[in-house]
């Protein structure tokens, strides 16, 4: 995703689908570039649960997920959030990852 958003900038808007599951893996698209995410898989479990209440108790689930990662981020609006919002492997020095 980083090398699209950097091959595009701001040119067009991008949107993250596939693997999104909690409010964390939305931050993470958020982070990386993504204007929006899509949310098939919850949204389906939520509804195949409990109907209509399931797929608002599944989008009620992962906005608080968002919101509470965002706030342990330091962060309050997503026009915040960023790559310096990423712990990226490649900079931990010591753990054992190259």
């Amino acid at each position: 995703m980083p090398a699209i958003v950097d091959a595009v900038g701001g040119d067009i808007e991008l949107h993250f689908d596939s693997g999104i599951r909690s409010g964390q893996d939305v931050l993470k698209a958020i982070c990386l570039g993504a204007k929006g995410t899509y949310i098939g898989r919850a949204f389906t479990y939520g509804l195949g649960a409990r109907g209509e209440d399931g797929v608002s108790q599944a989008l009620d689930i992962i906005y608080r997920e968002l919101d509470t990662t965002m706030a342990l981020c330091g962060e309050r609006l997503l026009e915040n959030l960023g790559r310096h919002n990423l712990l990226q492997p490649s900079k931990i020095k010591g753990k054992g990852v190259d």
